[in-house]
């Protein structure tokens, strides 16, 4: 690994204030931030030297380890602790400073602590890792579950950062810009589907338009979980609609046709001679679609005969005859 100066990297001597470092990074940063340089690759490159060397020299901790030990810092100090007799001669780079650390029997546990289980390029790159799914409710009305519908709804998704491509860091350091997150919060309007047939509970997936990846993984995606409102004139079970519909005495003892409200528009129901209250009637297809298919649920209607009110004279006398005809 060749060795990098982030004195030279920033602009600034080695004896320079923190100040001085902070309006040195602020200024490179600007200049070389990939917002403004879409599509430079080298900017971005630049800017992600600027912030790994920031990184460093802004913490006065980090800053007096890289004066001692160079870049390789992080690893110089554990490679101090192994401790033992026998000693090992690691050069980190050929214009670099030779350490002499470590007993050769730890040397895998060295390895293991500073790069991780799967060897030395595992510290640097991690892998990729997808989005959580997401729920969200949506509420819809019977007429929307009936017929499906298409809908306009306001998200809040997560862009991936441009300094780090989404991984939350720049090189082995945390990137500066998003402070790890690997991406930024943003508003999002999304025209989303609903299918015929929804009922409550159903899951609507839109792939992508859930939690944001890591290390340049998929998105996850995004579920919205339905709630099919209450209807004034319809109750649903299931595909089946049940619903009553109001028959006036008359058309109930004599037959006759009433008008009927479905979710498809209204139409005639043939009431049959001396038809008795609360009798149900099913009418095969007229309830809700089946999700998924062409199918359809039934309604069941049930009549409610309607008693005249407000009777003239001659409706009164009407209903004494027939009182006198069908005594009790």
């Amino acid at each position: 690994m060749a060795n990098k100066d982030y004195y030279k990297i920033l602009g600034v001597n080695r004896n320079a204030s923190e100040r001085e470092i902070k309006q040195a990074y602020r200024r490179l940063a600007r200049k070389h931030h990939p917002d403004l340089n879409p599509n430079d690759k080298s900017a971005e490159a630049k800017f992600k030297e600027i912030n790994a060397a920031y990184e460093v020299l802004s913490n006065p901790e980090k800053r007096k380890k890289y004066d001692q030990f160079g870049e390789q810092w992080e690893y110089a100090e554990q490679f101090a602790k192994s401790g033992g007799q026998e000693r090992v001669r690691w050069d980190f780079s050929k214009g670099g400073t030779t350490f002499e650390y470590g007993d050769l029997s730890n040397f895998g546990d060295i390895f293991s602590s500073l790069f991780g289980d799967s060897g030395i390029g595992s510290r640097m790159k991690r892998e990729p890792q997808r989005g959580q799914d997401i729920e969200s409710p949506i509420e819809v009305s019977l007429e929307e579950a009936y017929h499906g519908s298409t809908r306009v709804i306001q998200l809040q998704t997560t862009e991936p950062c441009t300094a780090c491509g989404g991984t939350g860091r720049v090189g082995n350091r945390v990137c500066t810009i998003c402070n790890g997150a690997g991406g930024k919060v943003i508003p999002k309007r999304l025209e989303v589907k609903i299918p015929a047939g929804v009922r409550d509970g159903s899951r609507i997936r839109i792939a992508g338009e859930g939690g944001p990846s890591r290390a340049g993984g998929n998105q996850g995606d995004l579920y919205l979980v339905v709630r099919v409102l209450p209807h004034q004139l319809f109750e649903r079970k299931v595909d089946d609609l049940y619903t009553e519909i109001s028959v006036p005495l008359a058309t109930a003892m004599l037959g006759g046709e009433v008008g009927l409200p479905t979710l498809n528009g209204n139409l005639s129901l043939k009431i049959p001679p001396e038809t008795q209250n609360s009798k149900v009637f099913r009418l095969a297809g007229k309830g809700m679609p089946n999700l998924g298919n062409s199918a359809y649920g039934n309604m069941f209607t049930k009549v409610k005969v309607v008693l005249p009110t407000n009777l003239t004279e001659e409706e009164r006398k009407l209903f004494e005859r027939l009182r006198s005809l069908r005594p009790t």
